[in-house]
């Protein structure tokens, strides 16, 4: 199973995925606070998070039951699904926008300098949200991040990662995002596709 490695205290800290980077980090560092998880979404919502809610806790993915699958039931299939890709964390990241049924591409964006895949998520959903508004659709939109669409229920992004001069069009994006739901209302569900049941959301670039 591939793991990723959170750093909150080290020599270096941040997000590494393996073993031995992450070793490299913490080896001789007094008080060094590190812990490993499964997926980069979990990884990086803890290295921007509190380590003490993670350190200690077991977090492994709950498994569905049968029971649960009866009641999550089919996605709705007339929607459109969103999702981002990162390479590296802070790295180079891109989003896109796909019909859920089908899964025929709707618009893409990207790459970015220096973001992090819940910012992808995020202005991947406001996006979406802008195209159905645009195309005076009620279709629900559908992703995979917790964290994106807590940031859209607040209208406001809470990333601490820094502002550079490669990043910059981010920052402008995000801004531009956080105005948009101000600004318009939308008749559009926004739901929470559950991996566990169906799979990989029909929007995700299969770079796992």
């Amino acid at each position: 199973m591939k793991k990723y490695y959170v750093v909150w205290r080290g020599k270096k800290p941040g997000i590494f995925t393996s073993w031995d980077d992450c070793l490299t980090q913490i080896r001789g560092y007094e008080g060094a606070i590190y812990k490993s998880f499964t997926s980069m979404e979990t990884a990086e919502n803890a290295f921007y998070g509190n380590y003490e809610d993670y350190i200690g806790k077991d977090m492994r993915p709950l498994e569905r039951t049968d029971a649960d699958k009866a009641l999550l039931g089919d996605p709705v299939w007339d929607s459109i699904s969103v999702d981002a890709a990162c390479s590296g964390n802070p790295g180079i990241m891109e989003y896109r926008g796909v019909n859920t049924r089908t899964g025929e591409e709707i618009f893409r964006q990207g790459p970015f300098n220096e973001s992090t895949i819940n910012i992808g998520e995020f202005l991947a959903l406001i996006h979406g949200l802008a195209y159905l508004k645009q195309h005076n659709s009620n279709l629900p939109i559908y992703s995979d991040s917790r964290t994106a669409i807590k940031w859209l229920k607040t209208k406001s992004v809470k990333t601490k990662l820094k502002k550079t001069a490669k990043n910059k069009l981010i920052f402008n994006l995000i801004e531009r995002a956080e105005d948009w739901l101000r600004k318009n209302q939308y008749p559009n569900s926004v739901l929470k596709w559950e991996t566990r049941v169906w799979g990989e959301i029909p929007a995700d670039f299969g770079r796992k």
